[in-house]
Parts: structure tokens; C-alpha cells; sequence
């Protein structure tokens, strides 16, 4: 089987996020370690080498190999050589019985004076379903790579993935002081988070309805964004979201998941004391269609976080799954 590739494109004032995370000059050669089966020599960005792969792209470009795939994203389109039978592969195509999408990214502003809120839309260009997710970020914000590197990722299946920004402009960083979380956490309004998501949720169904589309939506959250999705859900009670798949949920509210009323996928692994396994087990038992899927050994941010091998393949295994959780509770039956 060829190797896979997951494609996206993105402005051009927008740099690579993995030179951003790694502070490298756009000119300057570097190098990155991956499994055994995997192998990127050193190169610069302008003429990468990947394995029996070539591509060829601007400085703007990146591209990252990992466990079973090739992701790359840039300003121009890209295409693979593979250098001993000289076969070209454009974006489209095929990911183990998946197509490949080609996906736009655009920055947005949703709403009017103060009640605006930034937001970022990644769609497929081809093949795209019709259907809207809602993507509820952990506290890094909406434009950590972590975040908009799995929106693409989604996107890829078919999707319209709106990435809001629900701390306005003030994220936690990672170079804050652990000792200043509490205080952080404590000056973010959860009223005003809910506002702006429902807000996002009104934008998105607005522009669905404009291009004579009506279709319930489906909402993914990781960490806050996870344990937040708890109170959209109950709030919403499937008016507008249909499926709901939350990875990992901290601070939920337990005395809302009754309210639920449409399919919601709980993913955590056992070893994760930011989403105490017992918690989720209420809300399974209190919510209706609710499913629970435990990781063995995995920690928090595990799926789009992955810090190892293991937490790397279980990634992909929660991936699949909540592929699957999307397409059954709103492709399926349309």
C-alpha cells in the first residue's frame, strides 16, 4: 500500500506550525527523528526528502511523517514523487479507503462589536458532506497547532470544522507558571464561553441554511473544551447538534448530563487524573446514548497530544472512532 498523505493549505503570512514550535529559520536546515519504519533526512524545507518520497514546495510549505500517514500543509499545491517508478501523487487520494480532502483554512470574525469572537474554518474543498462540526478547544486556545493540526484532520473526512476562540485572546501559555493555573481558570467567564459557542453555533447554521443546507451538527471537545461540551449538549438538548465526542472532559457538571439528549462519546484513558474515569462513568449512566471508551495506560491529551509510540497508536484508534461516532449520528441517516 502507498504511503498516505492528509493535505492542506494555508495563507501565506501564516508560517509552518512546526517550524513555529521548533523556532527555526525558514531557510535553515534541520532535522527530525521519527520511528525506525519512518525516515526524514536532513534538508531544507524548500526540497524535502521523505523516505522514497520527494516533495517539492515553497518555504511556506511543511510536512510531517507520521506513524502511518504523511501530513503536509502549505501555500501551493504539493504532489509526491516516488523516485523509482517516477509516479506523481496529487493531494486526492486514497487513505485506506478514505479520500484524501484538499482543505481551505480561513481566520474569521463572528458577530458584532463586543459580543465578536475570532474563529478559525477549515473545509474540504472536494467531497465535502455538508455537515458542520464544532471544535471546542483545551486550554491552549484555538490557534495552538495541537488544536488546528486535528481540525485538519477532520476536515480531511468531508467536514466544515469551525475552531472558535472561546478565551478571546488570552489562552493559557505554556511558559505561564503552573503556580497561576487556578488563578487563570478563575478569571475565564464560563458564561460568556457558552454565549460565544452558542453564537458560533448560530453562525454556522446561518451560513447552512444560506446554501440550502439543514443539518444537525456535531461537537468535539478536548480537556475544557471537553468537559464545556457536557453543558452545550445539556443546554442544547438537540436542537442544533446532533452527536457529541468528548475527549478527556475536566471540571464537568455532573448534575446536567441527564439533560442530554443525542449520542455522546466519552474518550479518557485510565491514567488521566484531570478526567477521573468514575466521573465519566455518571455522566454514561446519567446521559442518554451515552457510549465510554477507556484507554489502558494513557494519560491526558493523549489523542491530540500524543507524547509516545503507544499514545500514538491509541491516538489513531480514538481517531477512527470517533470517525465513526460522526458519520453514524449524522451522515448516515441523510
Amino acid at each position: 500500500m502507498e504511503s498516505a498523505l492528509v493535505c492542506s493549505t494555508v495563507p501565506r503570512t501564516t508560517t509552518s506550525s512546526l517550524l513555529k514550535r521548533r523556532e527555526t529559520p525558514l531557510d535553515a536546515p534541520f532535522h527530525l527523528s521519527f520511528s525506525q519504519k519512518q525516515k526524514v533526512i536532513e534538508t531544507r524545507p524548500q526540497d524535502w526528502k521523505l523516505s522514497s518520497f520527494q516533495c517539492q514546495a515553497d518555504c511556506h510549505a511543511s510536512v510531517i511523517v507520521q506513524r502511518n500517514y504523511v501530513k503536509c500543509w502549505g501555500t501551493i499545491s504539493l504532489s509526491f514523487r516516488k523516485t523509482k517508478k517516477y509516479k506523481v501523487f496529487n493531494c486526492n487520494v486514497k487513505v485506506e479507503d478514505e479520500a484524501c480532502e484538499l482543505v481551505n483554512g480561513v481566520e474569521l470574525s463572528i458577530g458584532d462589536g463586543v459580543d465578536s469572537i475570532d474563529a478559525y474554518l477549515c473545509n474540504a474543498v472536494k467531497n465535502n458532506n455538508g455537515t458542520g462540526i464544532l471544535l471546542l478547544s483545551d486550554i491552549f486556545g484555538f490557534e495552538d497547532s495541537f488544536t488546528r493540526d486535528f481540525a485538519y484532520r477532520v476536515a480531511c473526512n468531508g467536514y466544515n470544522v469551525l475552531v472558535p476562540d472561546m478565551f478571546r485572546g488570552n489562552p493559557w501559555r505554556k511558559d505561564e507558571p503552573k503556580a497561576l493555573f487556578e488563578q487563570w481558570i478563575g478569571s475565564v467567564d464560563k458564561q460568556q464561553v457558552v454565549r460565544d459557542i452558542f453564537t458560533s453555533t448560530k453562525w454556522m447554521a446561518d451560513e447552512f441554511v444560506a446554501a440550502g443546507i439543514s443539518k444537525k451538527f456535531g461537537v468535539i471537545g478536548f480537556c475544557f473544551g471537553g468537559g464545556l461540551l457536557i453543558d452545550i449538549l445539556a443546554q442544547d438538548q438537540g436542537s442544533e447538534f446532533g452527536v457529541g465526542i468528548s475527549f478527556y472532559g475536566t471540571r464537568i457538571d455532573l448534575s446536567v448530563a441527564s439533560k442530554i439528549e443525542v449520542p455522546l462519546l466519552l474518550i479518557a484513558g485510565d491514567n488521566d487524573p484531570l478526567c477521573p474515569v468514575n466521573v465519566l462513568k455518571e455522566v454514561e449512566n446519567n446521559a442518554n446514548g451515552c457510549k465510554m471508551v477507556v484507554f489502558e495506560g494513557r494519560g491526558h491529551g493523549f489523542a491530540h497530544r500524543p507524547q509516545s509510540l503507544e499514545d500514538d497508536k491509541d491516538a489513531e484508534e480514538a481517531f477512527l472512532m470517533m470517525r465513526n461516532w460522526l458519520h453514524d449520528g449524522l451522515l448516515s441517516e441523510n
